[in-house]
């Protein structure tokens, strides 16, 4: 094997947690490091305008274009699965939004026997990242790769929704990642100077220079080659070209809730009767391979607006050219926005110790957050009928797990996912409470003026049966997919406390597939901790 073959470390996938380990690996000059991507270079420059995400989100650019099985209590439907194929991963085309989740959710997965991983060691992790723009106090950074910033938004409906919040009894919360998480707010966001602000942005354009870091795009890694238990090396098919790349320390798989797993699988690492239904050789039984997946469900209800005042006002064909101009060239204007930039987390009960549900809250209808292009030269429709605003809600910590499975043995073929939303009655019965607590914000005084016909799912829907079954035929994804090599020691667990594989040496993930439960909102900033500490990790030698 020739010496540009062999690297110290390998990491699969350039997303939210492998630019972070490639950085921190490579900064030691002596480390011989090899990032591989499946996508390609984030190139696109409209990627960048946070605006714009919607529309190129549901277009599929960049993107593994991932669907569920028919979910048996969605009624059977296949949900749409974007999940980042470029550098930067999902990162690349999320919705930006930056929260940690709650101190809760690391204390609990310390309390679960993953020594190291309570709210107070990991703090710093999420400090050190961090780069936020106007926020210095012990819960933020200001020195990190990782930019923060407010929400930008100057649309009214965002405070009146906030303020109908604080007049139905919730606090106002200026930050979701200080002190409490509870509340009414805006979220941060990673947009820096009006453009959004990635992991490859934040962790691998400043260090494109360093000579012992090789970063190859277009590269589907096969399989990981074991001998005697030992990770050795890995096949990957660049560009239509077979290769094998071998290491001298260790393999970190990065390449997200899916593909981790699946890359798991094809080696050989998983529960051995499913492998064997595929004909592939059972290198380590691990049964928890693929299971234990989580994700953030989600219902979206939305409301006319009597007022001209919504995203519709801004969709005029000549605003929108004029605002991309200024996004692209300036980072200013309504393109360098997020829809969903106000939200609240609160408690569907006072006896709870954190708050149960999210809300995101867009001052316009579901076509305003896909970018809506309105025909200029179709007479204009009805006020009401363009003017509106949404609240996504959906339980912080689901109960319904799913799992991850093989459909082929070969590496091309898509694996299957079944999410098995709603399957328990406590997520119908958190959305179905987060239901009745948004119709209780909509109707306080401050939104008089603003509250029109509630046109999802409609005032109409009251019982429990007629919200059960709306959800079934409506619910949605949040793209919060997590948990598929849970870390722990119990038989399900994938991986330790250190992120290593069970049973292999040389082994590790570091992504959101290693959750043992699924932290309190977006989880974007969890994953590039987990690829913080575990490039902390290495480096100490554990």
């Amino acid at each position: 094997m020739s010496e540009q073959e062999e690297y110290d470390y390998i990491i699969v996938g350039a997303g939210s947690a492998g630019c972070v380990v490639a950085n921190r690996l490579s900064e030691d000059g002596n480390n011989r490091v090899l990032l591989l991507e499946a996508g390609g270079k984030d190139w696109n420059p409209f990627f960048r305008l946070p605006m714009l995400m919607g529309k190129l989100f549901q277009m599929g650019i960049h993107n593994w274009k991932y669907y569920t099985e028919p979910e048996p209590y969605l009624n059977g439907r296949s949900l749409y699965w974007p999940r980042g194929k470029v550098l930067g991963g999902t990162s690349t085309i999320n919705g930006m939004i930056y929260v940690r989740g709650n101190k809760l959710d690391y204390d609990r997965w310390a309390q679960m026997g993953n020594k190291g991983w309570s709210y107070d060691e990991v703090l710093p992790i999420f400090k050190k990242s961090e780069n936020h723009e106007s926020r210095d106090d012990e819960f933020h950074g200001k020195d990190g790769e990782l930019y923060v910033c407010k929400a930008r938004s100057d649309n009214e409906l965002h405070d009146i929704f906030i303020n109908a919040g604080v007049e139905a009894g919730y606090n106002k919360n200026d930050d979701f990642n200080g002190q409490d998480q509870e509340g009414m707010g805006r979220y941060d966001f990673n947009i820096k100077k009006g453009k959004r602000w990635s992991t490859s942005f934040a962790f691998l354009k400043s260090i494109k220079h360093r000579k012992n870091l090789t970063v190859i795009t277009n590269a589907l890694a096969e399989n990981i080659i074991v001998d005697n238990g030992k990770a050795v090396g890995l096949r990957v098919n660049v560009n239509g070209v077979k290769k094998v790349f071998s290491i001298t320390k260790e393999i970190v798989l990065s390449a997200g809730t899916v593909n981790s797993p699946h890359l798991l699988l094809l080696s050989g690492i998983g529960p051995a009767n499913e492998l064997a239904m595929h004909n592939i050789k059972s290198v380590v039984d691990l049964p928890g391979v693929g299971k234990n997946m989580q994700d953030h469900v989600d219902c979206v209800m939305s409301w006319e607006c009597p007022k001209p005042i919504s995203l519709y006002k801004d969709l005029r064909f000549d605003k929108i050219v004029l605002s991309v101009l200024k996004g692209l060239f300036f980072g200013k204007g309504f393109a360098t926005t997020f829809p969903y930039e106000s939200g609240a987390l609160i408690k569907s009960r006072d006896a709870l110790e954190s708050p149960d549900i999210q809300y995101h809250f867009m001052p316009g209808l579901e076509k305003s957050a896909n970018l809506y292009i309105p025909n200029p030269f179709k007479k204009k429709d009805a006020t009401e009928t363009n003017h509106g605003f949404t609240i996504r809600i959906g339980p912080v910590n689901p109960t319904s797990r799913g799992e991850i499975t093989l459909a082929s043995a070969n590496p091309k073929t898509p694996p299957k996912i079944l999410a098995n939303y709603l399957k328990t009655e406590f997520d119908v019965k958190t959305i179905i409470d987060g239901i009745k607590i948004a119709r209780n914000i909509i109707g306080q005084p401050a939104m008089n003026e603003y509250r029109g016909q509630e046109l999802a799912p409609g005032a109409e829907y009251t019982s429990e049966e007629d919200l059960t079954n709306w959800l079934r035929n409506n619910s949605l994804t949040t793209f919060h997919p997590v948990g598929t090599c849970k870390m722990g020691n119990d038989p399900m667990a994938v991986v330790d406390e250190n992120l290593k594989v069970h049973g292999i040496e040389g082994l590790r993930v570091a992504d959101a597939s290693i959750m043992p439960i699924i932290t309190s909102g977006n989880t974007h900033a969890p994953t590039v901790m987990i690829g913080e500490k575990m490039a902390e990790i290495i480096l100490k030698g554990n």
